[in-house]
């Protein structure tokens, strides 16, 4: 006899379904990331967006709109928080090139002294964070030329994960 799914065992199974999916892309993601870093990229602005989205943006130091942080792929903390905003922000794989761009000519140092951009890259896919190395924690950037459609999801729009292509991106932004 087949016996009848209640509304509410639909909707665990949607969840535990929503949370392999999770556990897959983050899996995934650490696994592409040979370095271990994301780059986030924050595209929507403060209107409309729930408390709890704002203030997980706070947290991820992506303040304002056009602010790029990067984080480590293997803090699940930080993945799960990515995971809540995913819907308001561009992150993706970071090349180390990219990378030494970034810092070169967005990176702000906090005691002002110059800086070796490729030594600090090396330091930041070996795992320090830019605090360590004397950086702010966060880049500010200029809208991407030839603009972006920032409503959709990623491949029609930015938004979400777009793997390799958030260097494109954040190029188009520096």
């Amino acid at each position: 006899m087949e016996r009848k799914i209640s509304k509410t065992e639909k909707k665990s199974e949607k969840k535990t379904e929503i949370k392999t999916q999770i556990s897959h892309t983050t899996e995934k993601s650490q696994s592409a990331a040979s370095k271990g870093l994301i780059a986030v990229v924050r595209i929507t602005g403060e209107v409309k967006n729930r408390p709890e989205i704002v203030n997980t943006l706070y947290r991820l130091r992506l303040r304002r709109k056009y602010t790029c942080a990067l984080i480590d792929s293997s803090n699940k903390g930080l993945m799960g928080m990515l995971w809540q905003v995913r819907h308001s922000v561009a992150y993706g794989d970071i090349d180390k090139e990219l990378l030494v761009k970034l810092l070169n000519a967005r990176g702000k140092k906090t005691d002002g002294k110059k800086a070796n951009y490729e030594e600090a890259a090396k330091e930041l896919i070996a795992g320090k964070k830019l605090e360590e190395l004397g950086f702010k924690p966060f880049f500010r950037l200029h809208p991407p030329r030839k603009g972006i459609d920032s409503k959709l999801q990623y491949p029609k729009g930015v938004l979400g994960n777009n793997k390799n292509d958030i260097n494109k991106l954040i190029e188009r932004m520096l």
